[in-house]
């Protein structure tokens, strides 16, 4: 991983500790968010497996201290000493945390390190870009997960996220309980179902409707979806079942009255012998629109959910925070002795010492 992911003042403190004969001062720090986002009542912890692997592998090479040592406000503190312990640097500290998927609410650490305090500096950055995050991106999918209920929901957001950010937003929305995602590197590197079907490009590119229904089950005969909205929904979903017939899969609907047009369509199906064809709906639904679209009754069997979800646009950020909340003595090792410590800044103060949660649950399991 790379250790340069950070903010400066992570490495002008850690230098501020290792010349201050600090750096053997064992830290407790915890990562937490202070309140609620607006329009969230819950959140869903997230990305902490990521934080986990970039502790495990941070290292720091000689070309980054190399980098280092040329920024004005490191050079002084960049000695033979201190840049020999940048080479040798390795996470050695204790991490807990809950697992991830599990659901929390203001002022509960979801990861707790304790460490060097160098240690447990350095990581601080990485840590809260990881979960704060996929966090709130895991929120906003369990919201859509919740909202379509036995429909199955497919994350299709890739276009409107940062490449990277793209391929945690899919396991954010697998680990909450979406059935796929349409990008392909997030299926290969965490084995989320991929699945998705073709655009109106394909049909456009045929002379006709029909044509490029009768290419795309030629070359796809097993997994023929359609997508049928290009000219005319209707007329679409019945070329799709006049060409496709017993190999159509299901067809999607990517705009229009989704209520109204997916129950027209059903009933084409269903006439037409596909009863066994699912009806996949996508274009800007979120959790509001698809309650909606359940309480109309629209017979959609799988909701394809995109740039609501990946940018988390009713809540886009989330203020997590890591704070020190217990230090060691000048000699103090893992299981030595450490003072509690708080912080009392206007709005922002904290409770001092580690904490644990508690679930309590009433008479009726609630």
């Amino acid at each position: 991983m790379d250790a340069l992911h950070t903010d400066l003042y992570q490495l002008t403190m850690a230098a501020g500790y290792f010349h201050r004969g600090m750096a053997s001062r064992v830290a407790t720090c915890e990562l937490f968010v202070r309140r609620l986002p607006r329009h969230r009542r819950f959140l869903v912890a997230m990305g902490l497996e990521r934080a986990v692997r970039y502790l495990e592998g941070l290292r720091f090479t000689d070309e980054q201290i190399a980098y280092l040592r040329g920024l004005p406000a490191l050079a002084d503190a960049m000695t033979p000493a201190f840049c020999s312990y940048l080479r040798d640097f390795r996470f050695r500290g204790d991490v807990w945390a809950v697992p991830e998927g599990t659901v929390f609410f203001p002022n509960e650490p979801l990861l707790r390190v304790t460490a060097p305090i160098v240690e447990a500096q350095l990581i601080e950055t990485f840590a809260l870009s990881a979960v704060n995050y996929a966090t709130a991106i895991a929120s906003k999918a369990a919201r859509i997960v919740l909202a379509a209920g036995d429909a199955g929901v497919m994350e299709f957001g890739t276009r409107r996220a940062h490449p990277e950010a793209a391929v945690d937003a899919a396991r954010a929305a697998y680990a909450v309980g979406c059935v796929g995602t349409s990008n392909v590197e997030a299926g290969m590197r965490f084995g989320i179902p991929v699945l998705g079907t073709a655009a109106h490009m394909w049909t456009m590119a045929h002379p006709t409707e029909e044509a490029a229904f009768e290419g795309y089950v030629a070359v796809f005969p097993n997994a023929a979806i359609l997508l049928i909205d290009t000219y005319d929904t209707l007329v679409g979903a019945a070329r799709a079942a006049a060409v496709a017939r017993d190999k159509l899969k299901g067809v999607r609907i990517d705009s229009g009255d989704l209520a109204a047009l997916s129950v027209a369509v059903r009933k084409i199906l269903d006439d037409a012998g596909c009863a066994s064809a699912k009806i996949v709906a996508s274009g800007d639904l979120n959790e509001h629109r698809i309650a909606e679209l359940r309480r109309a009754g629209a017979p959609i069997d799988l909701y394809g959910v995109g740039t609501d979800l990946v940018t988390s646009i009713d809540a886009p950020s989330l203020g997590g925070v890591y704070k020190l909340v217990e230090i060691g003595g000048a000699e103090a090792g893992a299981g030595g002795e450490r003072t509690p410590i708080a912080k009392f800044s206007e709005g922002k103060a904290t409770l001092p010492g580690a904490h644990q949660v508690h679930r309590f649950r009433d008479p009726a399991g609630k």
